[in-house]
């Protein structure tokens, strides 16, 4: 797509976190609220699979058979075990629940809502393993409160995460993938709304909120982002390229425009060549969440 083809780097990143053995480390702003004990953040490192079972060109998640993607992220997992024994590391599938779209579709807002069973369906096969589950969003012309509200029912349960895909958020007469979209910070809030109101209601951990970002406008007013002890932020650096030039970008905005934790995607097709784990902890800080794609 355009919008593929348009990618830099922007990283923001918070410093790498240790292990839990007791009180969370001093690492947090004072503006920032400490880590709950049942948090995911920082007592854990998340590494994922991205993509839809539905395409082979989305991510990981649907470009080879089950059995093999299963055994893949298991691989991957072990190798981040490895490379930092410090951290536990919890596997999980990131599936793309709201898919952007180049026509209008029924609703006439550029996105297409995944079927209940396919995400039931993930859902199961991460349960299988005992992995997590985070549902991504691309809203094309939709708002990002009633996308995240359609998903509630899957939300609710604890494994269950959100990801915000701020590329395919589209303003109106713009069609997904001809540009790149930006998320303002009101909807970032609205989704850190409903994920507390669901982690209140149901007595959960909190949530995981991954937003996905390689530019400095496809997240606007970063600073009036609302952080809430029960929601977890993570600034995802989503672009790919050479590890040189991974690293040069990770250099140049490592703490340009800190939110809270921080995470990073690795490219199998284009990354060239995709880091190791060795190679993503040397970057300063170490990611929290690691996808793959």
């Amino acid at each position: 797509m355009i919008a593929a083809a348009l990618r830099t780097f922007f990283v923001f990143l918070l410093p790498a976190l240790p292990a839990a053995s007791g009180e969370p480390p001093p690492y947090f702003p004072p503006a920032q609220p400490a880590p709950r004990r049942d948090a995911l953040l920082p007592w854990n490192r998340i590494v994922t699979y991205y993509g839809n079972p539905l395409s082979k060109r989305m991510g990981i998640l649907g470009e080879i058979p089950l059995d093999q993607m299963l055994a893949g992220l298991r691989r991957e997992a072990q190798a981040w075990r490895k490379a930092d024994p410090t951290m536990k590391v919890r596997p999980g599938l990131e599936l793309v629940a709201t898919v952007a779209s180049d026509r209008p579709g029924p609703s006439g807002l550029y996105r297409t809502r995944m079927p209940d069973a396919l995400i039931a369906k993930v859902v199961g096969w991460a349960r299988s393993q005992g992995w997590l589950v985070i549902l991504d969003v691309q809203v094309g012309h939709a708002e990002v409160k009633d996308e995240v509200a359609r998903l509630r029912p899957f939300l609710e349960s604890p494994d269950v995460h959100l990801a915000l895909d701020p590329e395919f958020d589209m303003p109106a007469g713009v069609t997904p993938g001809r540009r790149i979209g930006s998320t303002d910070a009101k909807s970032v809030n609205a989704a850190i709304s409903l994920l507390a109101s669901m982690v209140e209601k149901r007595k959960l951990p909190p949530k995981l909120l991954l937003v996905h970002r390689f530019t400095e406008e496809m997240l606007t007013n970063r600073d009036a982002v609302k952080l809430d002890p029960r929601v977890q932020v993570v600034m995802v650096m989503d672009g790919y390229g050479t590890p040189a030039f991974k690293r040069t970008a990770y250099r140049i905005a490592i703490r340009k425009q800190p939110v809270q934790f921080a995470g990073v995607k690795l490219f199998y097709k284009n990354d060239k060549p995709i880091m190791t784990p060795e190679e993503a902890l040397k970057l300063q800080p170490g990611p929290s969440v690691v996808i793959y794609q």
